[in-house]
């Protein structure tokens, strides 16, 4: 009776599958608190000791006005604060660091026997996936909510499109962002028996997906070789996104492109992962 349940309401098992990844999370509060930690770190170690403003101020030509620097850093960075454009960069960080675990989970759930019996029920495969990359997306979230309001406590400074409305769009193509890089790494693992080796893939993937994208530094003053790669990165996109609704006078014909692009990489990564499984995953 309760696999023909199941069966019939796909929805049902998701979420008990979902919550069960989540259990694993909230918990564990200490592991939850690590997560946290790490990007608050990274905004008010790096983005603060990084005080780029000061370094234009402090080095202009005698007889310069000061309001130079402030130009400069627009024009460079397209906000007189580096550090707002910095802890920005850090929703992302966030994002790429909570998603490349998604894939170690199927790996842990194949060694501890898990995974057979779940592909033993009447839940399709599909919906194992998904209900993985929904986890990781919610902790995602709910990480770069955090890093956002530690943001603003350190001194972030929003621009003047911002609005309420703002938020609504950030969080949904931070969802997006996510929904494809949780695919990505779980399609990675789909295959995978051993942690170790997941572990070695992702550690090849974490920071040149966050170096060679618009995180940290603006793409037009990358290498000419470098630049093509950013520009097919998707956090590039996503970034750029929020910078539009949080820090710049938002420019809506750039503010569509990144969320076409960043929910065209999302459905045809997510698509491929799911397809992957169909095929692929297996006791």
């Amino acid at each position: 009776m309760k696999g023909e349940e199941l069966s019939g309401n796909p929805l049902h098992g998701l979420w008990a599958l979902t919550n069960r990844e989540l259990k694993k999370w909230y918990k564990e509060p200490f592991i939850l608190l690590i997560s946290i930690i790490q990007p608050i770190i990274w905004m008010a170690l790096f983005g603060k000791a990084m005080n780029i403003s000061a370094v234009f101020t402090r080095n202009l030509p005698q007889g310069l006005p000061p309001e130079l620097s402030e130009q400069i850093m627009k024009q460079t960075f397209g906000t007189s604060d580096y550090f707002s454009f910095m802890a920005v960069g850090m929703l992302s960080f966030v994002t790429l660091f909570t998603t490349m675990f998604s894939g170690m989970s199927i790996v842990w759930d194949r060694r501890l026997g898990f995974l057979n019996k779940v592909l033993s029920t009447p839940v399709a495969r599909s919906t194992i996936i998904f209900s993985k990359i929904l986890s990781a997306t919610v902790r995602s979230l709910i990480q770069a909510s955090i890093v956002l309001v530690f943001a603003f406590l350190l001194g972030m400074k929003a621009g003047p499109s911002f609005t309420p409305i703002s938020i609504l769009g950030i969080y949904a193509i931070l969802f997006m962002l996510c929904m494809g890089l949780s695919s990505l790494f779980l399609m990675i693992g789909i295959r995978s028996t051993r942690w170790e080796t997941q572990m070695a893939v992702v550690n090849l993937l974490n920071l040149p997906l966050m170096f060679t994208s618009n995180a940290l530094f603006p793409v037009s003053m990358m290498p000419d070789w470098l630049q093509p790669i950013a520009n097919v990165n998707p956090i590039t996109y996503t970034t750029d996104a929020v910078r539009q609704l949080l820090l710049y006078e938002t420019n809506f014909n750039q503010l569509m492109l990144d969320f076409a692009y960043t929910a065209v990489f999302t459905i045809v990564i997510a698509s491929i992962s799911i397809i992957l499984a169909w095929r692929y995953l297996s006791k």
